[in-house]
């Protein structure tokens, strides 16, 4: 079976290492000539996974036709401000593909849509659609260290197959049928992880962080039930788990723009040192935007947008969030 990957990032990249290890032709779609260079001649990707070793079998194109032609399955591994731009130029190409994976953690800042429902208009309600989600690292699932993910569909029969295409010897895959609460709460955790990296770049200490990381789960999980997610998948992997591995893992690029901001350094300077796209950047503008929408109270959220988007001191953010009125734990709202 010939998969296409739409992103020859470090996620595409990893993915398309695992599919290929498993006999799959697996055809990677970048946007720069020495990344495909790198991957066809070197059998490796060192602008985003230096020193790994790729299967012979994994091939990279700049080339949309050669890639996505006769392919059954296509995995997005792309940034989300870029996906319904892509759908519209390789629609031609796309007519024929029955199966869809997202792998985009985050909500397209012009439309505020998710790329499951950008994927949906753009190629119609015919298809199969899935989202991948879970703490899942692509260097460390390239290093073949043990990942567990959740794939999430809206068919029982057309999820367990997905589930057992991407399952491998390292890289463990259970099965979801809540793919809106999936998307969500991988979107919604990199404001969070932005937070948590701010609370590290202030020194605030690990009694702050992990209050911070509970309080976040909080909101995520407010504004995922309003918008359609079941409440226990934000307990489970694509929640909870990402959320923590977000929050606390230098690799994590949301968690390093929050640690260079608390450090001091501004917006442009930091994302310039990150390099890769941080989602949660653009996500948190939504969210803000939800939870006036919603009327919900995300006052960590609120506070991340202040420091981005109104260039607020971290230290006046943090004195607003100690000095709230006293509430019950799970308030409702």
């Amino acid at each position: 079976m010939k998969i296409a990957i739409v992103g020859a990032g470090s996620w595409g990249t990893a993915l398309g290492k695992i599919l290929s290890e498993k006999g799959f032709e697996v055809f990677l779609l970048a946007r720069r000539s020495e990344v495909v260079s790198s991957i066809n001649s070197l059998r490796e990707n060192p602008a985003y996974l230096p020193k790994i070793s790729l299967p012979e079998n994994l091939k990279a194109t700049l080339d949309p036709e050669e890639a996505l032609s006769k392919a059954k399955l296509v995995i997005w591994a792309i940034p989300s401000h870029t996906l319904e731009k892509n759908l519209i130029k390789f629609k031609p190409l796309l007519v024929n593909i029955q199966f869809h994976i997202s792998g985009i953690k985050g909500i397209d800042i012009e439309t505020k849509k998710t790329p499951l429902t950008i994927l949906k208009e753009q190629l119609g309600e015919d298809k199969f659609y899935f989202v991948l989600g879970g703490p899942s690292f692509a260097l460390e699932v390239a290093k073949e260290l043990p990942t567990a993910v959740v794939v999430a569909g809206s068919k029982k029969e057309e999820t367990q197959k997905i589930q057992e295409i991407l399952a491998w010897k390292y890289f463990r895959v259970y099965r979801s049928y809540d793919p809106v609460g999936v998307e969500l709460a991988g979107a919604l955790k990199n404001v969070i992880a932005i937070a948590s990296g701010i609370c590290d770049g202030l020194g605030l200490g690990l009694n702050a962080r992990a209050s911070l990381i509970t309080r976040g789960l909080i909101e995520i999980i407010r504004i995922g039930t309003r918008l359609g997610g079941k409440l226990e998948t934000f307990y489970g992997l694509a929640g909870l788990g990402d959320l923590v591995l977000t929050c606390t893992g230098a690799l994590s690029r949301n968690y390093q723009v929050g640690l260079k901001l608390g450090e001091g350094k501004p917006l442009e300077e930091v994302l310039k040192e990150v390099k890769q796209v941080a989602e949660g950047v653009k996500t948190v503008s939504v969210v803000k935007e939800l939870s006036e929408n919603l009327n919900l109270p995300l006052p960590i959220s609120e506070e991340v947008y202040n420091i981005i988007y109104k260039g607020e001191n971290p230290h006046n953010s943090l004195k607003r969030l100690l000095t709230r009125s006293l509430k019950e734990e799970f308030e409702e709202v």
